[in-house]
């Protein structure tokens, strides 16, 4: 039986129990206590409501507090002789109060005895106004220790006003000792109700212990009931799974009979399809043999032409250059050439050897078969910088550009054709420099449109002498 429906079915008892219970634990609190709630209210009323001088404690208390404001101090001898004589007032209505309790102690009962009685000043302002407290004590010795617990301490606040700073509160040490008889039916009557406590209690578990084994009965039998149903309906579901396997596998053996036939079709169409795609295949082999004969008749005749013509280009252009050679070895050994002009001399020589060493790169790489292409080990630094010398005046002067080079510390190798690789460091230059050409023209159409003659005169001069700034950089990654 699930647990919602048992305690569902049980809630009316479970109710009327918690119902006894909590009415059966508050008399029996409130029977414990009642004696010493009344002993305090009496008190309380005999503190509040006692009229010695046709005024109560309460009110003579806040009279001597209205005696110690600030605005009432223009005579100060006067008003220091009001405040002591409303003390000594309180003093005497104290020791009035208590006076026939002490006289006709343990004589009356349900009298308390007194052994101290105090009024003491609270609030924010009660030092400040140097309001100490007035007191009474009995004569006789009254240690708490030698009383244990008949000792009673109550404290008694004033009613406080709003804005009050200074309130009184009424101490009260008291015992009543003619309780002895009654304090000694209390604690009878408190030993049957831990009885009755502990009666309730085993009961409690009883019924608890009860419910519990009831409750776990009632779930043993619904648990028996569910395994019971559960096998039956396993049962017929592996019945009827036995069932639907053996439809299942006749329905398998007719699928793979037709797979088999439809397989042996399609077999015999994939040999025939193979047959076609070899016989296809052969004729594009012998085509494409025919055509890679073809391109390559063709090839070495392309290069056999590219070569009988770089070699006349090659013997022409050194032959032009033996001259201007010749010249520049003349000059370069004349003794009184200026060194200056030596220097450009020995420049213009340097750049036409670059040039023939450049034509010879040229003549290889046109030469050479690309399936025979053996690279070189090559530094990227040295190639930056021959690249850098080889057109930083010309970048200087003509384009107007800034030619910056970062190289590394240490030579970066690679291996590649070296004349490919400066032609690719040679186009990322020419592609910057066009991008500051077009940067420079941008910057002229800007001027040209400003409508102030004046400052389209200043942005063109400025778009004139503009520069660009082109930065080689080699770095490994």
């Amino acid at each position: 039986m699930p647990l919602g429906r048992f305690l569902l079915r049980l809630s009316p008892l479970i109710l009327l129990w918690l119902g006894t219970a909590a009415l059966l634990g508050w008399l029996l609190y409130s029977r414990a206590f009642w004696n010493e709630v009344s002993d305090q209210a009496n008190l309380r009323e005999w503190v509040e409501n006692t009229r010695i001088f046709r005024k109560t404690l309460t009110e003579l208390a806040y009279e001597y507090i209205e005696l110690h404001h600030p605005e009432n101090s223009e005579d100060a001898s006067a008003w220091e002789v009001r405040r002591r004589n409303k003390r000594d007032e309180i003093a005497e209505h104290l020791r009035a109060m208590v006076e026939p309790l002490r006289l006709h102690s343990a004589q009356l009962p349900l009298f308390p005895e007194v052994a101290r009685l105090e009024v003491r000043f609270e609030g924010p302002a009660a030092w400040r106004l140097g309001l100490t407290p007035i007191l009474w004590e009995s004569p006789k010795a009254f240690p708490p220790a030698a009383a244990g617990s008949l000792w009673r301490t109550l404290w008694i606040p004033a009613a406080v006003g709003d804005g009050a700073e200074v309130y009184p509160v009424v101490r009260v040490d008291y015992r009543l000792h003619t309780y002895n008889r009654l304090q000694l039916q209390q604690e009878e009557y408190r030993l049957w109700q831990s009885v009755a406590a502990a009666v309730l209690i085993l009961s409690t578990l009883l019924a608890f212990y009860q419910t519990v084994r009831f409750w776990r009965r009632e779930q043993r039998v619904e648990q028996e009931k569910w395994r019971q149903a559960i096998a039956a309906e396993h049962r017929e579901r592996e019945l009827l799974q036995a069932q639907v396997a053996a439809a299942h596998m006749e329905q398998q053996v007719l699928q793979a009979r037709i797979k088999q036939q439809e397989a042996e079709r399609a077999g015999e169409e994939l040999r025939r399809r193979m047959l076609e795609q070899q016989l296809e295949a052969a004729q594009l082999e012998q085509r494409a043999a025919q055509a890679e004969r073809q391109a390559l008749e063709l090839r070495s005749q392309l290069y056999a032409s590219i070569g009988i013509l770089a070699g006349s280009y090659a013997h022409n252009i050194k032959n032009l250059l033996v001259r201007p050679n010749d010249l520049l070895a003349r000059c370069l050994d004349a003794p009184a050439l200026p060194g200056e002009h030596k220097q450009m001399l020995q420049e213009v020589r340097t750049t036409l050897g670059t040039v023939t060493e450049r034509l010879q790169q040229i003549l290889r790489t046109v030469r050479r078969d690309p399936k025979q292409l053996t690279p070189t080990l090559v530094n990227l630094a040295n190639l930056l910088e021959d690249t850098r010398q080889t057109w930083w005046e010309t970048a200087r002067d003509k384009w107007k550009v800034e030619l910056h080079l970062h190289l590394p510390e240490e030579p970066l190798y690679v291996r590649g054709d070296l004349s490919h690789l400066q032609q690719a460091v040679e186009n990322l230059l020419f592609n910057a420099r066009d991008a500051t050409f077009e940067m420079r023209n941008y910057l002229r159409n800007e001027a040209r449109r400003d409508a102030d003659p004046l400052r389209r005169r200043q942005r063109l001069l400025a778009a004139a002498a503009w520069k660009g700034q082109v930065h080689l950089r080699l770095y490994r990654q």
